[in-house]
């Protein structure tokens, strides 16, 4: 496997390995919302919240649309939502 492919797989999985960018994903996972509405329900900062959409978009996990003045996050694609129910079927599992 590629290196790069590895590096890329790698920041995959810390992206949800980091529970504040989990909690995003998965308050994103169904719809596109707005980042102050994130940070409202997450009870954090705006701009902390930001520092993590900005990290998430860079490695393509969550995509921004502008609407108007405002801008919603939702997942990039639906690879990502079929991981998350993955492993939630796998937690479901155990339990």
């Amino acid at each position: 496997m590629e290196s790069l492919t590895i590096q890329r797989l790698g920041e995959l999985f810390s992206a949800v390995a980091d529970t504040t960018r989990l909690r995003i994903i998965l308050l994103i996972r169904d719809h596109g919302t707005r980042s102050t509405d994130i940070a409202a329900k997450l009870d954090m900062t705006a701009s902390a919240i930001s520092h993590q959409l900005r990290w998430l978009r860079e490695r393509r996990i969550v995509k921004a649309e502008k609407i108007g003045r405002e801008t919603y996050y939702s997942l990039n694609d639906e690879c990502i939502a079929e991981l998350l129910e993955v492993a939630l079927r796998h937690l479901a599992e155990e339990e």
